[in-house]
């Protein structure tokens, strides 16, 4: 074993050797005089590890990330990796979008005009004013579920796969360290948003969950700056931001990906940091 550190025995590094043992980094904590010393089975990782130890102690919020890892059944070996009984709402949101492909015909039946915000089979929504129109009308007549379930139609199975991997992914740790109810109202405000925008721009011919998944993806970003909890690669909202910037463009279509739902990633995007602003951090 290789002596790398001696700290005072105030320090608490219970956390910070369970998250060694999850890295797999050989070590073990001894008592001598009353300090406690660090040890490593390979002399290799003593910089990385007095580097990682030296970050540990000085961020507050570090520490409450490891702990949270630590004490929490989804996190293997470090990673993010949660089982259906971890994230029961979004694994059931998923399920009805899956379900939903199969009835529409991956939007290709009449089932579809059930899930869009209005009927395009009952009304001229080719200008803005008839959109708006239509839309009154519709929820007059007490169809309001037509704001959400757009995000429940697909067009491919490229699409919902990717949406179900990312709302997953992401959407998994907002419902276990913020909750269901959390998760609930982000879903809600996200979809209104993203919906609402998308068919006033371009009519009601569009669908997904596109742009939930940006809308956590955004709250997650926002929101892990007040507390850090949330595990994902930063470029991640890099790449995901670029991507809604190209989709504005006519990139997209050249290379035969067609019109991207844009308006929705952006005001799914909003509504996630608006929601990251608004509603309080959860202490769990």
């Amino acid at each position: 074993m290789y002596r790398v550190k001696q700290l005072d025995t105030s320090v608490n590094l219970a956390d910070f050797s369970q998250w060694l043992k999850d890295q797999g980094v050989g070590h073990r904590i001894t008592e001598e005089g009353g300090q406690q010393v660090l040890w490593l089975e390979h002399e290799e990782h003593t910089g990385p590890v007095l580097a990682a130890l030296e970050r540990y102690l000085a961020e507050p919020g570090l520490r409450e990330v490891v702990a949270n890892q630590n004490r929490s059944p989804a996190f293997v070996g470090g990673r993010w990796q949660p089982a259906p009984r971890h994230a029961p709402m979004v694994l059931g949101l998923i399920v009805f979008a899956v379900l939903m492909v199969w009835l529409t015909g991956m939007g290709s039946n009449e089932v579809s005009a059930v899930l869009m915000v209005v009927d395009p089979r009952n009304f001229d929504w080719t200008t803005f004013g008839n959109r708006i129109d239509a839309l009154s009308t519709t929820l007059a007549s007490g169809q309001v579920w037509r704001l959400i379930t757009p995000d429940f139609l697909h067009f491919s199975w490229t699409h919902i796969i990717f949406n179900s991997v990312m709302l997953w992914f992401l959407g998994s740790q907002v419902e276990w360290f913020d909750g269901k109810g959390r998760l609930m109202a982000l879903f809600l405000v996200t979809s209104l948003l993203s919906n609402g925008l998308q068919y006033l721009v371009s009519g009601p011919l569009f669908g997904g969950l596109s742009g939930v998944v940006y809308g956590i993806l955004g709250y997650c970003w926002l929101s892990q700056q007040r507390a850090p909890r949330f595990q994902f690669p930063p470029a991640l909202v890099t790449f995901a931001v670029i991507w809604m910037v190209l989709g504005f463009t006519p990139l997209p279509e050249m290379l035969g990906l067609g019109r991207m739902a844009n308006e929705a990633h952006l005001g799914g995007f909003v509504a996630g940091l608006l929601c990251a602003l608004v509603l309080p951090v959860r202490r769990r």
